[in-house]
């Protein structure tokens, strides 16, 4: 196995795999499928692929079409084209009939890197989780998203699954990411004096960040909220109470996303101190991903400012 994938690449991979359990599993795509990886289901299975070009709000129409008619459906383009452009159909076409559409969308956040602010999208879980019966997935690494690919294509009901561009460390092989369960965090690490709770990328950067404070004497619990929706209330409240105090981290806007909704929670259930670590009410810019997240607050060094200022409170 290499040492990094981007989500994107276990997607395609994935989708191909699938192809042969599902003969009703249809891709479909906006004129991106060598970005987004459907191009490896469509050289295997070109009667079920069907490039709807650029026409994101077509794409999900007719996904949500097929869905009706007894087919599984994945429609991928980028996030920002999926959660904006498309937002509209998503929600009453395929939201509000509860089709069987996987919206299935790539290049999230800011490590689109190059391509600019009109391309990364930082509002697009917060969208996603307010449509009624949406499941909302932020893999963390390629085994996760793959394993989680498949519980999605087998769960009836619609879905968005944000996948990144960039190349990520592993976590999981094989067997350990089977352990993980939609609706349900993981625990990668425990840890008794903070909690940090990461989705997506961010996750990668909460172990580093966790070692490095481990060198400090400070213990930190690691939790992989890969499902944003349902949200795992119960380890949410279990970590609020054992340490006191949680750092959120995502690669999205600290506005309606995983720091949002671990605030609902805690608020609701269990109190504590929070910090959140995300994309700060603004829009991106173009350069290099690793730049741009130490640019815009999204790297190791920030967890590790959020746990010492929560601390030290």
């Amino acid at each position: 196995m290499a040492d990094k994938m981007a989500t994107r690449e276990a997607y395609g991979k994935t989708l191909k795999e699938l192809g042969a359990v599902y003969p009703n599993l249809v891709v479909m795509d906006a004129d991106l499928s060598g970005s987004t990886k459907t191009a490896e289901f469509a050289k295997v299975y070109p009667e079920r692929f069907f490039n709807m070009g650029i026409a994101e709000q077509n794409m999900y129409g007719a996904a949500c079409g097929l869905a009706l008619s007894g087919k599984i459906v994945c429609a991928s383009t980028f996030a920002m084209f999926a959660s904006g452009r498309a937002f509209e159909i998503i929600r009453n076409s395929i939201g509000y009939t509860h089709a069987n559409v996987k919206v299935c969308a790539t290049h999230a956040g800011i490590t689109v890197g190059e391509d600019g602010a009109s391309h990364q999208t930082f509002e697009d879980l917060a969208l996603m989780r307010t449509i009624p019966g949406m499941t909302v997935v932020n893999p963390s690494d390629g085994a996760s998203a793959a394993e989680l690919l498949r519980q999605v294509i087998a769960m009836e009901g619609p879905c968005y699954v944000r996948l990144g561009r960039a190349a990520v460390p592993f976590f999981y092989d094989e067997e350990s990411a089977k352990e993980l369960k939609l609706g349900k965090g993981n625990t990668l690490r425990e840890g008794k004096d903070i909690t940090i709770i990461a989705t997506g990328i961010m996750v990668s950067e909460a172990m580093t960040a966790a070692e490095e404070l481990a060198l400090e004497g400070i213990d930190c619990r690691v939790i992989d909220m890969h499902t944003i929706k349902p949200l795992d209330q119960e380890i949410i409240i279990k970590a609020a109470s054992e340490t006191g105090a949680i750092v959120t981290a995502e690669e999205h806007s600290i506005i309606g996303g995983l720091g949002s909704a671990v605030a609902e929670v805690t608020a609701t259930h269990c109190p504590c101190q929070l910090y959140m670590i995300g994309q700060l009410d603004t829009f991106g810019e173009s350069g290099k991903p690793e730049e741009l997240k130490v640019k815009y607050g999204m790297t190791k060094d920030d967890i590790v400012k959020g746990v010492k200022v929560l601390l030290n409170k």
